[in-house]
């Protein structure tokens, strides 16, 4: 079983802000053992920023983003030494893999690194997986990590993610006396709008929104997800074999294809292009490819190759994302036209707006 575990700042660290040493030194034996017992393990680690401030006794997470940049870069190391420590003293190598959210935009950076991960766990190596944040500008925000950790876990076609955090899973309320949720077959809205935004803990930049839309990721990827306590280590192996522990979330039976994977959750969008009740028809319920013809408005800045989410004008609601064939520009020109007459407006070979096969109904 291939297996993606994302720890948490607040699971990371102590109450004073320092690494936690003898935590990491836990994980690590539980990882060798699930290796042993013939899993592959991928780690994606927070913590660069806290650590930071730890060794630097700073009371407060800074706002100011130089200040969060020259904390990671002092964190980073710190954490791969931890980590490096741990894992040797049972007989594994681990691997520093450093990534922005860019390098699943860019579709050759995207294979490039999910060969790299594929080929470290090849080798019986660990990767330990942390978003660059020294030079991330727009990716440093609230609830990355877990966003990487399912974008990870799709990559290298895991068949698990676990997401560690200081909360035992989602609760049914906020009610301190709420019942855990053991089992959700269906993310829907309501479960969304329910999910608390705000870390319980302080330290890390995540919390529970962030956690459901990285499950929504994944389990859409095929891939089950797993919400637990991390400082619960034990019940990694209550995890793997499908035994109550934590939230787990159910992964749709059919698994997207890498490519499609890669075009719903790896491409940020660009644009949005809104369709009338005809075309979201053709769209989801025929599998056909989208025309101008269909489109009714056209939002945001793209080229040709972008991302663009697909919205039902009527509804008014995203039901698919696909590869665009024309910039905005031409997108605005063209929109409502049938293919025959775009060529009169604009030159071009191309008749479809999004092609089926670079379509995902999300």
């Amino acid at each position: 079983m291939k297996i993606v575990i994302k720890v948490g700042t607040s699971t990371l660290t102590d109450k004073n802000g320092l690494l936690n040493k003898k935590y990491i030194s836990q994980l690590a034996k539980t990882a060798a053992a699930m290796q042993k017992d013939g899993n592959e393990m991928l780690i994606v680690s927070s913590g660069a920023i806290g650590a930071g401030l730890g060794h630097l006794k700073l009371k407060t997470r800074p706002a100011n983003l130089r200040e969060k940049q020259a904390l990671a870069a002092v964190g980073q190391p710190l954490i791969m030494n931890a980590y490096g420590e741990a894992f040797l003293a049972y007989g594994l190598t681990v691997a520093q893999v450093l990534l922005t959210r860019g390098d699943f935009d860019d579709r050759v950076k995207y294979i490039n690194a999910r060969n790299t991960l594929c080929q470290l766990i090849d080798n019986n190596i660990i990767p330990v997986i942390n978003e660059n944040d020294t030079v991330a500008v727009e990716e440093i925000n609230f609830g990355d990590n877990d966003t990487l950790a399912a974008l990870v876990a799709s990559a290298v076609g895991a068949d698990k993610l676990v997401i560690l955090t200081d909360v035992d899973g989602l609760y049914e309320s906020m009610s301190p006396k709420a019942k855990l949720i053991s089992k959700i077959d269906k993310i829907t809205s309501e479960i969304e709008a329910f999910a608390s935004s705000k870390s319980s803990s302080g330290k890390g930049a995540g919390g529970m929104k962030t956690k459901i839309s990285a499950a929504k990721i994944a389990v859409a990827s095929g891939i089950d997800t797993v919400i637990a306590n991390g400082s619960k280590l034990d019940l990694l192996k209550n995890i793997i074999e499908k035994k109550e522990s934590g939230t787990h979330f159910s992964a749709q039976k059919r698994r997207l294809k890498a490519k499609k994977s890669w075009i719903a959750f790896g491409k940020k969008p660009k644009g949005v292009l809104a369709v009338d009740k005809r075309a979201a028809q053709a769209l989801t319920a025929a599998g056909k490819s989208l025309l101008a013809a269909g489109i009714v408005k056209v939002s945001g800045c793209f080229k040709r190759g972008d991302t663009v989410t697909v919205c039902d004008a009527d509804l008014k609601k995203d039901f698919a994302v696909g590869l665009v064939n024309f910039d905005s520009g031409d997108m605005c020109k063209i929109k409502g036209m049938k293919s025959k007459d775009i060529k009169k407006i604009i030159e071009t070979d191309e008749e479809e707006v999004i092609h089926r096969d670079n379509l995902v109904i999300i």
